[in-house]
């Protein structure tokens, strides 16, 4: 066989890398994961650790929350809400009820708006505590979560002083709050806003210079302010990209423009980014919560709103009027006046909205929820391509995908 003839053969046998047919794996992370609670499906194409497509499936967990709720009188949909986002309840009771007065063009009075101030805050601190600690576990961190944890269940006795209730709290009322603040809850935050600062710098010790954390977050699950934007992104996930929008402050809501506070935002919108988004609301809300306590105005605790708000027990038993309202407001009798509203807070997430129309009925005709979770996630697949399994992970905690706000 000649020279020639011998090459000929052998570069007709050579398999060169691009003719190789690759195989790949389809993996189902969740919904039996622990990281996906159970609820959140994503079918992930993978070649060998790296993600190469991704699609996610939800919906394990809808209870035709807008539905139900359209069936209910308006006072009696806030434990609703209360299961929305679950890791901040009294936010989503709370903008209900906002939504409503807004509907019904209440005025409320000013100790109630800054009462409503300081439980929204302190909600907003226990909603980024669980994420950040999160974080820290999806790195192979425990400690932090830990510690956060005894902080977060002290301010659940600040709301069970408050309401008697912890998780799902069904906190306050159409027109602000069932009673006022008792000394001990007063006396509670007080000791929080003392205490949780020495708390916070020891967590953000563990892990804002730890070098494995940061090659773990550090441009894992980034997403461009433009993208993130166009997927219609809020909250500390948006501000995480760059761009300083807060409803707090673009449309002030509740006395919030009577505070003083920064909006603070990343560079990259990676996972690093997010983690210190959430660390320095943290410390803004602190300082909302001692600004409204330095300026808390005298006044009632509630408007006056005698179509929503339970007259005292002993008119009740006395008082032919006060019994005609206890028992049209607990058999949901009261009519609503006609009209169509839309209002929006700054949740933990990002911007909660409620869309009401009222018919005129004494429950809504059309409601909608704008939940900041159900949106960003969308991004999600788009988020992890091109990434390792184990970002995966990481990308869906820093997002905070809270699973009662993505389905309702």
């Amino acid at each position: 066989m000649s020279k020639k003839q011998t090459k000929e053969i052998t570069e007709s046998t050579i398999i060169l890398p691009e003719d190789i047919k690759k195989e790949y794996t389809i993996l189902n992370l969740g919904p039996t994961h622990p990281a996906t609670h159970g609820i959140f499906q994503n079918i992930l194409k993978m070649d060998g650790e790296k993600i190469v497509e991704a699609e996610s499936t939800v919906g394990y967990i809808h209870r035709a929350f807008e539905k139900l709720a359209e069936r209910k009188a308006y006072y009696q949909i806030t434990p609703y809400t209360d299961r929305l986002n679950y890791c901040s309840a009294p936010l989503n009771n709370l903008g209900w009820h906002m939504a409503v007065e807004k509907l019904i063009g209440a005025e409320i009075p000013k100790r109630v708006q800054y009462m409503r101030v300081i439980i929204m805050e302190l909600a907003r601190i226990i909603d980024h505590i669980i994420c950040n600690s999160v974080i820290g576990v999806d790195t192979g961190a425990l400690t932090g979560f830990v510690y956060m944890f005894q902080q977060r269940e002290f301010v659940y006795d600040i709301f069970e002083e408050i309401c008697g209730a912890r998780l799902t709290t069904n906190i306050g009322r159409i027109g602000g709050f069932e009673r006022d603040f008792s000394p001990k809850v007063w006396k509670k935050i007080e000791q929080f806003l003392k205490e949780f600062p020495k708390v916070l710098a020891e967590f953000e010790s563990l892990f804002v210079r730890n070098r494995i954390f940061m090659d773990r977050t550090i441009g894992c699950g980034a997403i461009s302010a433009e993208k993130a934007l166009s997927y219609g992104f809020t909250g500390p996930n948006l501000r995480a990209t760059g761009i300083d929008y807060d409803v707090r402050v673009m449309n002030p809501y509740s006395s919030y423009e009577d505070f003083d506070f920064i909006i603070p935002v990343g560079t990259q919108g990676d996972t690093y980014d997010r983690f210190m988004v959430r660390e320095e609301e943290m410390k803004q809300s602190l300082s909302i919560i001692r600004q409204a306590l330095d300026k808390m105005p005298e006044g009632p605790f509630h408007a006056d709103l005698p179509e929503f708000y339970l007259p005292e027990k002993q008119d009740v038993y006395s008082k032919m009027e006060a019994l005609i309202y206890q028992f049209k407001i607990v058999m949901g009798e009261n009519d609503v006046p006609v009209g169509e509203i839309y209002h929006a807070i700054e949740a933990a997430n990002g911007e909660l909205g409620f869309y009401i129309i009222s018919d005129g009925g004494r429950t809504p005709y059309r409601l909608h929820f704008r939940r900041p979770c159900f949106i960003y996630y969308q991004a999600y697949t788009e988020m992890i391509k091109g990434a390792m399994l184990s970002d995966a992970i990481l990308t869906m905690s820093s997002l905070n995908v809270i699973a009662g706000e993505l389905d309702a």
